[in-house]
């Protein structure tokens, strides 16, 4: 339910989404280490995009929303950028959410109810994402997905597998790169943990897990001795294309020597989709090869061209999941782990215990309530289910009724000591010790030199933990000091001379960053990407926002809630409070300046801010210029724009994903913050108000002449 949130709860609830999929996102494609269930991760993304569709002016610049796989990380492979992003997929979980994707894609696109809308459908197959370039019919390039708009370059791997052709036949586009996925099938697994286990080596969790790891191998000689398969279901960049629909091109790549689905059909009736899922599904123990689910899309190729993407996914298309497995084991412990924000995630450990050919030993239980819920105690028998080739969740206990203490949460730090508290109605837990908690200042770091951050390249999690033992980073402004000790970072194994020299050069590139991404790398709860650069752009400097959070404090001290104050109208006062001292009139509240006066009444924080920004005695290691806003070069970008009336080459929902694109606001009522109108026929009270409040008016077929200027 989102309509009895607040929207400080809503935001405080998104941060934690993004969060925590983020989290996922890396373990799962870039570590190829998840740690939870399919199911449970597509729950997280579901909530997700419930709370941005209720709300969008809270949707954050890190909206997992908006993201696709992960930021390759350090890997001994180098990297490629997709010409043509590798989007990922949204998901239905029921006959009823695919019905709904079809009347979805009926209304996008002004289908009359008479009018035929075939879907192509296939099974999803659980591989590795994999892209392959072809120039004048010969294979010239391979890479993984990634984050989806840089992935790693396996292209001397995949010349091992045998489905894959190095040359196309005569007659192929001069460009064309085909998409699909890199697996590996039951029995070649098994046979391939059998061998593990007879040599005494790793053996890999599941077929996803090997096929991944043997493809991202720096010695294409190893990829060469695992039994890797590929089949095709796609395409990115191509000079033409050998079709009108989709079922076309699959045909033509089955014609060049690609293996596609067996499954693969195409239907023009949802009745005939729901079939066919449910045909798939009842072979699916037979198959040779790990699938989890089915994939639908939109068979006319220029359906899906009209339809376009959202960010991260296209909208003629959706996978639907196959429901979960279960199985019997024994909680044997439930221990506490302490994350960079200082949450305190408990995880249970379990008796191994086979599920759907996969041994599973651990399981998170997420929080406090979570445990409560459940009342789970070590030694109790439990119910896990898997949905995927993960770690699973736990959906009930067998052993509730046995009379015995309940699991007893700290209340401290199980790292540092520190009290460890919720806030309010919060249900984390979190570590008050902030960076003097171990645990919490290598993570805080690790965040501060991140990609959307500071982004110093070389400073990755293993660097930053051994520079941490030796005593050398304890705080942010440490990272900048690290030039003093060029001749010990030489010493280390590992290091040369041009190593340390680029790590060094990468620290020095950053002296004078981005003043919104250092407000975003130092960690202040509630304050993420799209609330740092709203802050920056409404205050312009750092010292200034201190200033403000300062005076926000002030008023907060000055005026606490009244005796028999109802907390809507107090909420009401302390929101315009933030908006008065911020200087930000939407999206931020007394959510995120609490968060800033808290952070700055801490006297650690005021150390580490002082020791990077300096003070009025004092200059700091950073010197953090102005705040500059980017604005697209489009002639709507940074506008508000209102669509009325009736559309009539377009769908509402196309008109307003046109101008999302352009950098334009797409809004739903006229006010005085309008900038432009847009009025088909049938206008009515908002065209009245617009000419009213003097707002520029035009029609459709302006629209498309922007459009087209911006294109």
């Amino acid at each position: 339910m989102t309509d009895t949130l607040s929207e400080a709860d809503a935001a405080n609830e998104l941060m934690r989404l993004a969060r925590q999929i983020a989290r996922h996102d890396k373990l799962y494609h870039a570590d190829d280490a998840p740690e939870i269930t399919d199911q449970e991760y597509d729950a997280l993304t579901r909530r997700n995009r419930e709370l941005e569709a209720a709300l969008p002016h809270l949707i954050r610049e890190d909206s997992p929303s908006k993201n696709v796989g992960h930021q390759i990380a350090a890997s001994p492979l180098s990297k490629v950028t997709h010409e043509v992003r590798m989007m990922s997929l949204d998901n239905a979980f029921s006959d009823e959410g695919l019905l709904e994707f079809v009347e979805r894609v009926r209304r996008y696109l002004n289908l009359a109810d008479s009018e035929t809308l075939a879907f192509t459908v296939e099974d999803k197959i659980d591989g590795l994402s994999c892209s392959l370039r072809y120039e004048k019919g010969k294979l010239v390039r391979a890479a993984t997905r990634g984050d989806g708009q840089v992935g790693e370059d396996v292209t001397a791997n995949v010349a091992h597998i045998p489905d894959i052709p190095q040359r196309l036949p005569d007659g192929v586009p001069d460009i064309f790169e085909v998409r699909g996925e890199v697996y590996m099938e039951r029995a070649a697994f098994a046979a391939l943990n059998e061998k593990a286990e007879a040599e005494d080596t790793k053996r890999f969790a599941n077929p996803r897990n090997a096929a991944a790891g043997s493809l991202r191998q720096k010695d294409a000689k190893v990829t060469a001795e695992r039994p890797l398969r590929f089949w095709a279901h796609g395409w990115g960049a191509a000079s033409d294309i050998p079709g009108a629909t989709q079922a076309d091109v699959v045909a033509a790549l089955r014609g060049w020597g690609f293996p596609i689905s067996p499954l693969f059909a195409r239907f023009e009736t949802a009745q005939a989709l729901i079939a066919h899922y449910n045909a798939i599904s009842s072979q699916r123990p037979d198959l040779p090869y790990e699938i989890d689910g089915v994939v639908y899309k939109v068979d006319r190729l220029d359906w899906q061209e009209r339809l376009g993407f959202l960010s991260k996914a296209p909208r003629w298309a959706i996978a639907r999941k196959f429901p979960a497995e279960k199985a019997e084991t024994t909680l044997e412990a439930i221990d506490i782990q302490v994350g960079r924000t200082g949450k305190l995630t408990p995880v249970g450990r379990l008796a191994p215990v086979l599920v759907g050919g996969v041994t599973v030993t651990n399981v998170t239980l997420h929080n406090r309530d979570e445990i409560e819920r459940l009342g789970v105690r070590p030694g109790d028998r439990v119910v896990i289910q898997r949905a995927g080739d993960v770690i699973p969740q736990v959906v009930e206990n067998l052993t509730r009724g046995v009379p015995r203490e309940p699991f007893a949460f700290p209340h401290r730090c199980p790292v540092c000591g520190s009290e460890a508290v919720a806030e309010d109605d919060d249900v984390d837990v979190r570590c008050t010790g902030g960076l003097i908690c171990e645990a919490q200042r290598t993570q805080r770091l690790e965040h501060f030199v991140s990609r959307k951050a500071l982004d110093i390249e070389g400073l990755g999690s293993k660097t930053i933990a051994q520079f941490f033992d030796l005593g050398w980073l304890e705080s942010p402004a440490d990272i900048y000091r690290l030039k003093n000790r060029k001749d010990a970072i030489l010493a280390l194994e590992g290091w040369q001379d041009k190593s340390v020299d680029n790590l060094l050069a990468a620290v020095e590139d950053k002296r004078e960053p981005d003043a919104a991404r250092l407000l975003f790398g130092l960690g202040v709860r509630h304050v993420g990407e799209t609330t740092s650069r709203d802050l920056m752009k409404a205050l312009g400097t750092l010292p200034a926002l201190r200033e403000a959070a300062e005076a926000y404090s002030a008023y907060r001290e000055e005026n606490p809630r009244e005796e028999g104050e109802k907390v809507s109208p107090f909420k009401t006062r302390m929101d315009q409070a933030a908006k008065d001292t911020l200087g930000v009139s939407d999206g931020i509240g007394a959510t995120v300046a609490h968060a800033l006066a808290d952070f700055f009444h801490e006297p650690h924080n005021v150390a580490v801010w002082e020791d990077m920004l300096g003070n009025e005695e004092k200059e700091g290691e950073v010197s953090p210029p102005l705040y500059e806003v980017e604005v697209l070069d489009s002639p709507v970008a940074g506008k508000t724009v209102v669509f009325t009336g009736k559309l009539e080459t377009m769908s509402r929902d196309e008109a307003k994903a046109q101008a999302e694109r352009l950098g334009a606001k797409a809004s739903g009522s006229v006010s005085a913050k309008t900038d432009l109108l847009v009025a088909g026929p049938g206008a009515g009270s908002k065209l009245k108000k617009a000419e009213s409040l003097g707002i520029e008016v035009i029609d459709e077929a302006g629209w498309a002449a922007i459009v087209a200027r911006a294109g």
